[in-house]
């Protein structure tokens, strides 16, 4: 499978230095340097924008301009931008809309836990809304620490409790499972997005926006260990300061059995794809997976199983 390798643009220093204008000058005045940084990743990063019209293509039904791509882009940052403020202040700088709670309220009320799955749509930092409306339940997202180490430092130095709580799926698939157990037997949120995998990752090829594409088996793979509630959860960007947090009855739980694993691991991959696709459908410019997901500009692989459980997507 090709994969996706996140290049920080401007590293460390540039995005300490958007944090603290940011903090020091507000959300507003922070959102102007949205549009030069967008427009400095739409003219130097061509993969990226090649990645973005074949996504958009699919999913606008309709001639792609490269005024679409810089606004696929430009959201992308906004998001980016917004993970500070959340974490930062919490939800009072945005107006939270949130769908799908009593189902939720219902399953963390029993005490079991809840596995939280979503995709690279919108923010998941948007999440962090319900933590606090939730106190009383943990939440952990599983986030590899390693992809972006220069906005995790910074994002982890705003509010160091949030930092502790993430699990960190760079130290491998056993330390996940252990971490992502012990929350469960707590009855805490556990959080994790499934339509993106490592190198080396197993995945599974089904239909996405009308082409074959892999999604990686690891999440479910945990999900049928876990035996807990599963809940698609999306936080969609609305624009300006407007997200919608969603939240889908997936399966009470997941059971991927030995026998037939082929069969149900496509089974169920296929049903989580549809639902990333109907939220792409109805929020296209909300999907940020900005690398070749069709393969469609590289090498494509077959689909492949494993009975372990491996690396999982990064938040």
């Amino acid at each position: 499978m090709s994969h996706w390798r996140q290049r920080e643009g401007g590293g460390w220093f540039a995005i300490w230095l958007i944090r603290c204008i940011a903090l020091r000058f507000g959300r507003r005045v922070a959102r102007l340097l949205l549009y030069p940084i967008a427009g400095y990743f739409f003219l130097r990063r061509a993969d990226e924008r090649l990645a973005s019209r074949l996504y958009l293509e699919r999913v606008l039904d309709r001639p792609v301009t490269s005024r679409d791509v810089f606004h696929h882009i430009h959201l992308f940052a906004a998001t980016l931008l917004d993970r500070l403020f959340f974490l930062a202040r919490g939800e009072r700088d945005f107006v939270v809309e949130v769908e799908g709670l009593a189902e939720l309220d219902r399953h963390l009320d029993a005490g079991k836990g809840v596995f939280l799955i979503g995709s690279h749509q919108g923010s998941f930092e948007a999440l962090r809304a319900l933590s606090a409306r939730r106190p009383d339940v943990a939440l952990r997202v599983v986030l590899d620490k390693q992809k972006t180490p220069a906005l995790t430092a910074v994002l982890e130095a705003l509010a160091p409790d949030v930092g502790d709580a993430v699990i960190d799926a760079s130290r491998g698939g056993t330390s996940v499972a252990l971490a992502m157990a012990e929350g469960a037997s707590q009855g805490a949120m556990l959080a994790l997005l499934a339509d993106r995998g490592h190198p080396g990752e197993s995945s599974r090829i089904v239909s996405f926006l009308g082409t074959p594409a892999p999604f990686p088996v690891g999440p479910w793979l945990l999900a049928s260990a876990l035996k807990i509630p599963v809940m698609v959860c999306m936080g969609l960007y609305l624009g300006g300061n407007r997200y919608k947090l969603v939240f889908e009855p997936f399966a009470e739980s997941i059971d991927i059995p030995r026998v037939g694993r082929a069969e149900a691991l496509d089974a169920v991959v296929t049903r989580y794809a549809s639902r990333v696709e109907h939220y792409c459908r109805t929020y296209p410019f909300n999907w940020f997976n900005f690398y070749d997901f069709w393969q469609e500009m590289g090498a494509a692989d077959g689909p492949a199983v494993s009975a372990h459980v491996p690396r999982h997507s990064d938040a």
